[in-house]
């Protein structure tokens, strides 16, 4: 499926870099990163200079990989207004690697990200937290998160099943699927 927003995006990205840094644990490389993206089916447009741009027909995402990783996912229209920003990190205080997605420009963005940083410590190697990345499908024109059982079972530990991961919205559950009543997006659970 072709991301036809930021957020569709960032969740799928988030979600293979996630894997990245509970495998490796470590922060993303340069190389991880590439493969994430093309994986994803975006097209590689530049690398150079410390810096790699793909895009598809709607979005283009810049990757910043430098000890941190920084990921600017934008709307091909410009609007920084809907722009987000994937980023990873190692936070010696807690000793835990963390990625997160946050909006671009907070004074602008014009929805509500209700999504959860992965923090994985690293002395046991758990995650501590209950992110809820995947990737998107489509059905009957209505955009999925698709997740896998492991982060569901994660999700009802948190005790935060009712509340969008996307947009902190309500969700409205049928079996292992959702739909926000906010955002519109839809949720399900596949092994």
């Amino acid at each position: 499926m072709s991301f036809q927003d930021p957020v569709m995006a960032a969740l799928s990205i988030a979600d293979k870099l996630l894997k990245v840094i509970v495998e490796k644990r470590s922060v993303p490389s340069g190389e991880d990163v590439k493969k994430a993206l093309t994986e994803l089916d975006l097209e590689e447009v530049y690398s150079g200079k410390g810096l790699t741009l793909f895009r598809n027909r709607d979005i283009i995402v810049l990757a910043l990989p430098r000890g941190n990783l920084v990921i600017d996912v934008i709307p091909s229209t410009g609007e920084i207004g809907e722009a987000l920003e994937i980023i990873s990190y190692h936070d010696r205080k807690l000793n835990a690697l963390i990625l997160e997605i946050l909006p671009a420009n907070d004074l602008e963005y014009e929805g509500n990200i209700g999504l959860e940083p992965a923090i994985l410590d690293l002395n046991s190697g758990e995650l501590k937290s209950s992110p809820v990345f995947g990737r998107f499908e489509e059905e009957n024109g209505i955009p999925y998160l698709v997740i896998d059982e492991k982060t569901f079972d994660r999700w009802v530990k948190s005790g935060k099943l009712n509340v969008c991961p996307i947009c902190g919205g309500q969700l409205i559950w049928k079996g292992k699927q959702a739909h926000c009543v906010d955002c519109g997006y839809g949720i399900k659970v596949r092994e």
